[in-house]
């Protein structure tokens, strides 16, 4: 199954935040999962990855 690749436009939208926040989250908090360089000038987050941390978050607050 082909990998589903998220801006941090996407990752905004979906968190409720500003578009800088996830790449906030990325540099001070060592359990999100880390930008992936497609090409130059492309970052994405990959999705499995993104919900597997909202996972281990909401187990964490559980």
């Amino acid at each position: 199954m082909a990998e589903t690749y998220l801006s941090d436009l996407q990752l905004a939208a979906r968190f409720g935040v500003h578009r800088s926040t996830p790449w906030r989250w990325a540099k001070a908090d060592p359990t999100f999962p880390q930008p992936v360089n497609l090409s130059p000038g492309c970052t994405r987050w990959k999705l499995s990855e993104i919900e597997v941390w909202e996972a281990a978050k909401a187990s964490a607050a559980a």
